[in-house]
């Protein structure tokens, strides 16, 4: 019998049976004894147009019953190497929003304490800002590869420098990041000005258009990014609205023209062999997918996350 958590399978019980937890993993009340763990945060008043990010974890959470514990592309049994469980939902204030990035930060500083990797279920992208304050406060700044059409660099929105397109510039300003080990891929669609994207490249981001992504194979890519990132600590961050909403159409702030369902894969598969420390999946907003496809999405992009933890072996 292993000595690590598995998910329940689907010869044990139906996969539309069993618990809701991510992939049907064991659950527990804090992060003790874990080296990862599947957290949500089911929260989304930091978003500008359609809400409905708060319900993400729980669909994220449903449609993963139909992932299975070996990866069959990369070989990555992270199951047989890693133990790892659902800890739920972060206590959030449904009302306040600067409350939450305390409870937030609070809640993945004592996550973090205990040795373990944060897997993250948005929400909207708001709440990468405090879970990064934590990430920082444990390993210093931190290289990021940002998955998303929108830089998340406003200065303000409505006159707010919390939501959920500032959070990208808050981590820069409070010296959260790396910013020579920064890239964001699949930025696109309309602006307000240049600086939109400019700005991010004046801090040493590099900066990949989804235009750059088209027709193409992102390995070669990924390639550069891991020369880049080197060994030291890195975060992923993953707004679903990065890939295209033919792919994934269950979010809030759509962009036509975006990554593909490979093309995302590709991405997290490719950083393999990095040193990550934490990551998200954020603004799945089950009121506009009807199919679930979009949450399914989501589910085998922090699956993936967790196959290139550090540590997860890959059989031969």
């Amino acid at each position: 019998m292993s000595e690590f958590n598995q998910p329940l399978g689907g010869n044990e019980m139906p996969r539309f049976g069993g618990p809701a937890t991510m992939m049907r993993l064991p659950t527990q009340a804090d992060a003790a004894g874990l080296d990862a763990a599947f957290i949500g945060v089911p929260l989304d008043i930091g978003t500008s147009n359609r809400p409905g990010a708060r319900l993400g974890p729980r669909q994220i959470r449903d449609e993963s019953r139909m992932l299975r514990p070996y990866n069959m592309a990369t070989r990555a049994a992270p199951f047989d190497s890693l133990q790892v469980a659902d800890i739920g939902d972060v206590p959030v204030n449904t009302f306040n929003l600067p409350k939450n990035l305390e409870i937030i930060d609070a809640f993945y500083r004592e996550v973090l304490s205990h040795g373990t990797t944060p897997l993250t279920m948005g929400g909207d992208h708001t709440f990468t800002l405090p879970i990064l304050r934590a990430i920082a406060r444990q390993h210093g700044p931190v290289g990021l590869i940002h998955i998303d059409a929108h830089a998340d660099v406003n200065d303000h929105m409505f006159g707010e420098s919390i939501a959920h397109g500032t959070p990208i510039r808050r981590a820069q300003e409070e010296g959260l990041l790396d910013s020579q080990r920064v890239v964001q891929i699949g930025l696109r669609g309309t602006g307000y000005a240049a600086d939109d994207f400019d700005w991010c490249r004046r801090q040493g981001f590099r900066v990949v258009t989804a235009e750059q992504c088209w027709h193409k194979s992102l390995e070669p890519l990924m390639a550069e990014v891991r020369e880049q990132m080197g060994d030291g600590p890195v975060y992923i961050s993953f707004d679903i609205d990065g890939l295209d909403p033919s792919v994934a159409p269950g979010t809030g702030t759509v962009e036509m023209a975006g990554l593909t369902a490979a093309q995302g894969l590709e991405i997290v598969r490719g950083a393999w062999g990095l040193n990550v420390v934490g990551g998200d999946l954020m603004e799945v907003a089950p009121p506009y997918d009807p199919s679930g496809n979009t949450a399914l999405m989501g589910a085998t992009l922090l699956y993936e996350m967790l196959c290139v933890l550090p540590g997860v072996m890959r059989r031969d």
